[in-house]
């Protein structure tokens, strides 16, 4: 992703991660010299990425992980406005997280993936990403224990170190990719387990079950994840009532953002919209 629209942004010894949004367009990014990881943020976009001589398209959706190896460019073509958090760790942690495996990190190659699911990477990414636009008030020895676990998340799944393969998940890519941008596209609305299940093509007891395997969540816990994300943005936007801003992320009512942001945020709206 492109560097002049990156904000905020978090820097430390142990990696570096930003927010990245860019225009509909060709996005040339250079190649690294971290193996680095993108998380798709947001609303489902239309993508198509070149990169180590593989072409992917597909829409992506929240959560979706990009892997990208060390100096390798990418060449990023996006139909809407996109938006991803772009996480770099530096070679020391993985050269010492290698060392405990009794790995040559050197020797190491990691594997060029597109548009996967992996809770792990989600967690540690929003764990993250919330550190990050909080002004890193947990400080350094959070960061580099994220780091840490995100490095070993990469040798052990990833690359060449690993197994080789991606970790099988319950529900199919496709089909979790389908479930998440029905869920995206339709945050408005008064979701129905029923109809999640369906978009599935599973039985509401077994698509729970995979569900939450697949994301780490049950889904009622990630549609509101997703609602207070979407009203956070909103707020952004000073001339918005806030009662508006409820009803247009999927809150029945203002009261019911506010409980669900105060939980999430410490603060109810006004006050989270006054301090960013």
């Amino acid at each position: 992703m492109a560097e002049p629209n990156a904000t905020p942004i978090l820097r430390t010894d142990a990696l570096t991660a930003r927010i990245a949004s860019d225009l509909p367009g060709v996005i040339e990014a250079p190649a690294r010299p971290d193996p680095g990881v993108v998380i798709h943020i947001g609303q489902s976009v239309d993508i198509a990425c070149r990169r180590g001589g593989q072409t992917h398209r597909g829409r992506a959706v929240h959560g979706d992980v990009d892997v990208i190896p060390a100096g390798m460019p990418s060449r990023w073509e996006v139909k809407q406005r996109d938006t991803a958090l772009l996480i770099a760790v530096h070679a020391l942690v993985f050269r010492s997280v290698a060392g405990e495996r009794g790995l040559d990190f050197e020797r190491v190659q990691f594997v060029n993936r597109f548009q996967i699911r992996d809770p792990q990477v989600e967690h540690i990414g929003w764990a993250l990403k919330t550190e990050m636009e909080a002004g890193n008030p947990t400080g350094a020895l959070f960061t580099d224990s994220l780091a840490t676990a995100l490095a070993a998340r990469l040798l052990d799944r990833h690359s060449s170190a690993g197994p080789g393969r991606e970790e099988r998940l319950s529900m199919s890519g496709n089909k979790l990719r389908l479930v998440l941008s029905y869920i995206e596209d339709n945050l408005v609305r008064d979701l129905r387990l029923t109809e999640l299940a369906s978009v599935a093509g599973l039985g509401m007891s077994q698509f729970k079950r995979v569900f939450r395997d697949s994301v780490g969540l049950p889904a009622h816990q990630y549609v509101i994840q997703r609602r207070v994300e979407r009203a956070k943005t909103l707020l952004s936007d000073k001339s918005l009532p806030i009662g508006q801003i409820a009803i247009e992320a999927g809150f029945a009512h203002q009261s019911h953002l506010a409980r669900h942001l105060r939980r999430v945020t410490g603060v109810p709206p006004a006050r989270f919209r006054h301090d960013n």
